[in-house]
Order: structure tokens, then sequence, then C-alpha cells
């Protein structure tokens, strides 16, 4: 059922329902909060570092100061019993007309008690004690309060949700109904009914994807590739050719990719190799080994940026060689794309690097035979199995390439139906990077050590976890950030902002000037982390770094070091005596670094960025829950093993949907 159901529902409301990817019932009431505020309110103001709620009456006119663009404070005078003190909200100038005198306001947020200032990060009206209110992410234009009312009158409905959980294994553990767990998950009244939703929700989403792993794996074992035939004397005088040695992991990575094209079973191996380890090259001669045999490739990365720095990377590996290569984008114009389809038909082009465009029914190949895919978490099943499906014969082999490096037995379980190779060293012409957790107050070392990188010619990176946000004492705004920065270095140097609001075109402008060194410093937010290759960037400075994952820090480091020069990561935290962030000191090994984040279980998800396609969960975590995954993936495996799933409507729906085995 359509959200138009809805009553009440306007235009401007839906289109913001769908930018948020909810288009129906079904949508909208599997849309979960993220978090929940446990509304206690409090009769007395006190300094504490815990959000309080607090019941004020508003005394005075409503002020808007507007401190600088899409940034303004607005405040006034409230009372609790008789006690007056400010308020003052960020970013709110919008409830100016709501807020009149003698009006009871909850406040929500922190009392600061030597300057009488209550700092609020919310205001609600006719809210009721001990409420427990559920937050969701939400779009801007629309309100929190119509998204839960939305939510309300869909439940209300009493829509079909189908549940996926097989009748044995919800009576097994003794599972809620999902129905009761929807209502539960929404509109809790105690603790106890958010866990007995969440273990529900939980498992039912990670049974599903391990039935998917678990059923794709069974049949890969079956399905016969393409054995190909190539000169391994060949592709040893191409390996000896290159500028620089390979390590014993890159070697022995190539050794099993090269036996499996050699091989009647269809390759579909993931290449797990840590941050600067080298996998472009293990994929660069995969490629030469698909071109010899005669076959054609397709190369997919997660962004432009990182296609065109492929393109740019293979043109100069293969020069000596008549391999056709083409580039293949979502920016690129309809008759520039439409040319590129007419070759790769006409098998004028042997290799095409691209993006997501690469998905386009339009495209046909005359013969391919590799799929690679960068960034493997990026790609979820579905995206991958629909280029492998750009084979009519659907026996194409699949290389995917991973810069997260993630336990093996983690990697064993979540990427079930693939082979796995490993790639722990480093090259040797590849310094290790100097990391140091520096504490606000030191600012003035990050900004000396800065000043001799920038005196040296060398480029440097910042990155804050959030472009604007309203919690303004917690995070730096990027904006903030060049302010300040174009003040300590007196705007003698160039320092640009690129952010994930910029349009592609602009972000490709800006990377492009970085890589000329035009820009000196680069304020960014994590667009920058996958992949991106500045040979000339040796330092890496990381704002409110307490608030990234290990993975994430990890990624954003390995965005230096990318030559011979000495590097560094400077790590500014409040937090100075941060465990995890200890760990980024003492150690350079992803691997290792994987491991201690899946120990210390810290917030923020193993990947450190938001999978996409079918590898986006909307309420489980893969690595909070993992005892949940591993469960999951044993019961999915027995269900698959009884064939029980044959005789379930909703299993042979599912099955319908992995596109290659139609």
């Amino acid at each position: 059922m359509n959200i138009e159901q809805l009553n009440k529902l306007g235009p401007k409301n839906k289109a913001l329902l769908n930018k948020l990817n909810i288009n129906t019932l079904e949508d909208l009431v599997t849309y979960f909060p993220y978090r929940y505020n446990f509304i206690n309110i409090t009769n007395t103001l006190t300094e504490t570092t815990e959000v309080i709620y607090v019941n004020a009456i508003i005394l005075s006119d409503v002020k808007v100061n507007y401190i600088r663009k899409n940034f303004n404070a607005l405040s006034f005078i409230a009372s609790l019993n008789n006690f007056n003190f400010k308020v003052t909200i960020y970013n709110r100038a919008f409830l100016k007309n709501s807020l009149t005198i003698n009006k009871e306001v909850l406040l929500i947020g922190k009392y600061k008690k030597n300057t009488n200032t209550f700092i609020a990060n919310d205001l609600k009206f006719n809210v009721f004690n001990n409420k427990i209110e559920a937050i969701y992410h939400l779009t801007e234009g629309l309100k929190l309060t119509n998204l839960t009312k939305y939510i309300e009158e869909a439940l209300n409905k009493n829509i079909l949700i189908e549940d996926y959980i097989p009748d044995s294994l919800n009576q097994k553990y003794n599972f809620i109904s999902k129905t009761l767990a929807l209502k539960y998950i929404h509109f809790p009244i105690n603790v106890e009914q958010i866990k007995q939703a969440k273990l529900k929700l939980i498992y039912e989403e990670l049974f599903v994807y391990m039935f998917k792993i678990n059923y794709i794996s069974n049949i890969n074992k079956k399905v016969q590739g393409l054995k190909k035939e190539f000169s391994l004397d060949i592709i040893d005088e191409f390996i000896a050719s290159l500028p620089f040695k390979l390590t014993e992991d890159q070697l022995t990575t190539i050794k099993d990719i090269l036996n499996d094209l050699k091989s009647p079973k269809r390759m579909n191996r993931l290449v797990l190799g840590d941050v600067g380890s080298g996998k472009t090259i293990v994929a660069v001669v995969a490629l030469f080994a698909n071109y010899l045999s005669g076959y054609q490739a397709s190369f997919m990365a997660p962004t432009e940026i990182l296609a065109k720095q492929h393109y740019e990377s293979l043109i100069n590996y293969f020069k000596e060689t008549n391999i056709n290569i083409s580039l293949l984008t979502g920016s690129m114009k309809k008759k520039e794309k439409e040319e590129v389809y007419q070759k790769i038909q006409a098998k004028k082009i042997d290799i095409v690097i691209g993006t997501h465009a690469l998905l386009n029914e339009q495209i046909t190949y005359a013969k391919l035979g590799l799929v690679i895919t960068d960034e493997q978490h990026r790609f979820g099943v579905n995206q991958r199995n629909t280029l492998q499906n750009k084979d009519k014969a659907k026996v194409v082999d699949v290389l995917a390439l991973s810069a997260t490096p993630i336990p093996r037995t983690y990697a064993l379980t979540i990427y079930g139906d693939m082979d796995i190779s490993q790639i722990k060293t480093k090259p040797k012409m590849r310094q290790e990077t100097k990391t140091y957790i520096k504490s606000e107050e030191e600012i003035k070392d990050v900004l000396e050590a800065m000043y001799q990188e920038l005196k040296q010619n060398h480029q440097i990176f910042i990155v804050s976890p959030l472009i604007e946000n309203e919690e303004e004492n917690d995070l730096k705004s990027v904006t903030l950030l060049k302010e300040k920065m174009d003040l300590a270095f007196k705007k003698k140097v160039r320092i640009e902002i690129i952010h994930g609001k910029l349009k592609q075109s602009a972000k490709d402008a800006l990377m492009e000037e970085f890589k000329l060194g035009n820009i000196k410093i680069l304020i960014s937010t994590t667009v920058i982390e996958v992949g991106i290759d500045i040979p000339n960037a040796t330092m890496m400075v990381i704002y409110n770094a307490e608030k990234f994952g290990l993975a994430t820090l990890h990624q954003l480091r390995g965005r230096v070091g990318r030559n011979d020069l000495p590097s560094y990561c400077y790590l500014i935290s409040k937090e100075k005596d941060n465990a995890r962030l200890k760990v980024m000191e003492e150690s350079t090994d992803g691997f290792y670094i994987s491991e201690k984040d899946f120990e210390l279980r810290g917030q923020g998800d193993l990947f450190g960025v938001k999978q996409s396609g079918d590898m986006t969960f909307k309420i489980a975590n893969l690595k909070n829950d993992y005892k949940i995954l591993l469960r999951a993936s044993l019961d999915a495996k027995e269900y698959i093993n009884s064939l029980e799933y044959q005789q379930n409507k909703l299993y042979k729906e599912l099955i319908e949907e992995i596109n290659f085995l139609d």
C-alpha cells in the first residue's frame, strides 16, 4: 500500500518521506528509530553531564541572533518554581512564533550554573512524564511529530506485514509476533518492550541476509565458470616490468586469482587488503590475464573520483599493450554513454571502469569474462549479481576488493558466499604514518606541525564529522574550521571544503585541484575516506576523533603516507585517554586494529561507513549484533538443508530476487 493512503499527507511531506526511501506503508512501519529519549522530568535545575528534562514557563519575548549563514541562536527568559534563567537553543528560529509569554515548554538539554543558562538541544510542548520517545533520522523540513503520527496511523491500518522467521524458529526462541514487535519498537511503554522488539527484528533481518548468503554459496559450488587460457610466462613478464616489487601477500593473492581464472569453477573471490597494501595492482594482473584470454572486464568503483583514479592508473599500467580502456560514469553526457555502450557491444572496449552506471540495463557485453568491484562492502549481493548477469551464460568470474581489514572469522560469516584472500604486508617503499592523540587545548602544537609540512610544500587533510550540526558545543562544523584555519595561516595558503552535499562535479573539481597541488589544505567530511590517492598529502588531522569508529579512523589515516615521505596523523579529541584511540597510536596494522575494535565494541559499524545495496540493514548492526548474526547463520544453514524453505512462499520469492538464479 502506497503512503498516499495516509490521511492529511500533503505533497510536501510525501516528497520528504520519499527522500527517506519511504514509499509504501510497509516502508513506513519498518523505518526504525535509532535511539530513544527516556523523558523523566525534573523539578530542579542542576548542572550535570547528562541531558535533563525541565518543564518551564516562558517569561520574556523571544530573541533570535543570526550568527552567520545557516546558524542562529534563539533565546528567552524562563522560570522554574519562581527561579528565572536564560534559555538558548541553536538553529530554531522557526519556533519563535510558537514561544509566547506564559506558555509552558519542555526544555531538553544542559544547565550551566556559572552563566545561569539552559543550553537546549530541543524544545517540546504537551509532553507527559516518564514517556519513552522514539527518535528517527529525519530530513530537512520533516518534523518528528509528523513522522510519528504517520507511523502510528499506518500501524492502526493493520496492513499485512510478512514475518520472514519460520514458525519453528519463532517458537524455538519465543519471539513476539512481527505486528507486536513493530508496535513496541515505535511506541514502547517500557525498556523490556524495546528489548523484545529489537531481538525479534534484528534476528529476522540477519536471518534473511544469512539465508541469501548461504543459499548463494551452495549455488556457487555447483556453477561452472569460464576456464580461461593464458600464458603464465607473459603474466610473469608483466609483473617483472612493474616499477616496484610485489609483496609476498600480493603474489600469493595473484596466484589464488590466476588459479581461479584457469579453473572451470567460477571465481567468486574477495581480497581483503589493509589500507595501502596494494590491492589495485592485484586487480590489474587479473584484468591482464582476463584480456589475454580474449575476454572483456568490468571494474566498478563506489565513487566517480575513485573510478577516474583507477582509470588513470590502468592507462599507465597498460600503456605498452593494445588494451582498450574506457570510463563510464553517471555524470557523462547521454551521447558519450551511448558511444561507450556501442563500443562495449562491438568488443572495441576490453576494460570498462565506472560507478553504478555499469549496472545500466542498456549495457550489453560482447564477451564479458571478469567483474571487479572495489570497496566490496559498498555493494550488496544483488548489485554484484547484476554485473555478473551482464553475461547471458551467467558464468562470469567475480573479484571483489575491500580496504576494510576485518577479522577472518567475521569475514567468513558475512561474506560466506565468497573465497577470501588477505593482503596484510605493505610495500616497503611506504613509511608508517606516525599517529598522535591531542586534546583541544594542544591545538597550537598541531598548527605548528601543519605549518612545518606546508613549508615543505606538502598538503594536508582535515576531517570533521559533520558539515553543520546544531550541537555546536560538541562538534566543529567544517565551515567554522575553515574560518579558523584561514585565521591561523593568515590566508597565505589555499584552503577549501569538500562534503557530501556538494554536487559530484564540484567534488571532482576540488579533488582535481587538490591532486594538482593548487589546494594546500582540504577540509572534509568522510567523503575522502575510501581510495583517494594524493601522494603529496603527508598529514591527516581529525577533529572529534572519538566520534569515529576505529575502522573509519584507520581508513582516513590511510589517505596519507602513500609515498616515501614521513607522514603524520593527529587525532584531536576531548577524550585524550580514550582506550580506542590509543589503539590507533600503538598500531598501523589494520587487521590488528579491527580485532581491537571488535573487542572494544565501540559505537559505529565495523565498516566505518554505511553499507549500501542489500548490505544496508534497517535495524541490525553487523558488529554489535555479532552473536545474533552467528546464530542466524547456523539457523539459516539448517533451514536450507532441511529444504523447508521450498514450501515457504516468502522464501520462494526471495530466491527469485537473486538475479543469477533466474
